[in-house]
């Protein structure tokens, strides 16, 4: 079974509910369409209905039990705005600007639904930046109890794979972060061993990757990942994790023979934990693009609630993908 069909049938099973609040984009449009004939959540989208079934209508799909939420015709948006403005009343805003702001911000505004308890999750970026989607989930949903930090995540299910879980791997961090500190990596390996756990499924084997394998090259970049191995296997205890590893020693037995023998991870990694944003993101989409794998990300770990940012590459199956993974992330919850 691919990854995403064992997602969809956890979705399915115990099904949650998701805010799109991208109402204007065709593509979240579609994905709806589907999301609701498969049964995979229950959604609720923010705008103007009557022009989000107009686009219904012009794209020619069934939204039927679709729920719309018109923040300017809201029964709760009193109740709304005092929640963001308790949240933000220390950082100068008032009540009043409280208001026009969820209103006006409809990612802000589905974050407080699910704040509420109105929502399970939140799914955007199809046509907003990562900023975009970040700043009101921290803002209003916080980070988790006992998470250092909020980091970003891929699953990438290669096809016709050996390595991995049958080709699955969790990639971190390829969406976020953008040079973290030792002490931030080896968070990030904690929080990506337990998505893959959640995710996934099976026992996660962390690698801290570097361009060097146990000391075969000097650099401070170098010393970054062996600091941040040495802290993960104090803080982490439990954690499976080693480095530094190159790529090809992490996932390729025969590799890990020859440069890392006795790692009890090398060979067999199937978390990657990337030393920057840089090597994560062309990462990922190196083999995304030339190993055609299905890649479904960026998902945020360390928020209090879940919400997932797209690619604004993103087609309208990238987008049923991810909403059927934050569903499972609310069943986590």
């Amino acid at each position: 079974m691919a990854f995403i069909d064992g997602i969809k049938a956890k979705a399915k099973a115990d099904k949650k509910t998701i805010i799109l609040p991208e109402s204007k984009d065709r593509r979240t449009l579609i994905a709806a369409s589907h999301i609701l004939e498969e049964g995979l959540a229950d959604l609720i989208m923010i705008g103007n209905e009557e022009k989000i079934m107009d686009g219904a209508g012009w794209l020619e799909i069934d939204l039927t039990g679709l729920q719309i939420v018109d923040p300017f015709n809201c029964d709760k948006i009193d109740e709304y705005a005092n929640i963001y403005y308790e949240l933000r009343k220390k950082k100068g805003v008032t009540q009043i600007q409280a208001k026009e702001i969820i209103q006006e911000d409809f990612i802000a505004f589905g974050c407080v639904m699910v704040k509420a308890g109105d929502a399970d999750g939140l799914v955007s970026g199809a046509c907003h930046s990562t900023a975009d989607t970040l700043r009101p989930a921290l803002q209003i949903l916080k980070t988790a109890p006992g998470s250092k930090l909020v980091s970003g995540f891929f699953v990438m299910d290669v096809p016709d794979c050996k390595f991995g879980q049958n080709g699955t791997f969790v990639f971190a961090d390829c969406g976020l972060n953008q040079d973290p500190s030792a002490e931030e990596l080896a968070a990030i390996a904690d929080s990506s061993a337990k998505s893959f756990r959640s995710m996934v499924g099976g026992e996660p084997y962390v690698a801290m990757l570097s361009h060097s394998t146990k000391g075969s090259a000097k650099h401070a970049l170098v010393d970054k990942v062996v600091e941040a191995t040495a802290i993960a296997k104090r803080d982490y205890p439990d954690l499976k994790v080693d480095g530094e590893l190159q790529l090809d020693a992490a996932i390729v037995p025969s590799v890990a023979r020859s440069k890392a023998k006795g790692s009890p991870v090398a060979g067999k990694a199937n978390v990657l934990i990337f030393p920057n944003l840089d090597a994560g993101n062309i990462g990922y989409k190196l083999v995304q693009r030339l190993g055609k794998a299905d890649a479904y990300g960026p998902m945020m770990q360390g928020i209090a609630r879940p919400v997932n940012d797209l690619s604004r590459g993103c087609s309208w199956e990238d987008i049923v993908g991810v909403v059927a993974i934050t569903a499972v992330q609310a069943q986590m919850m």
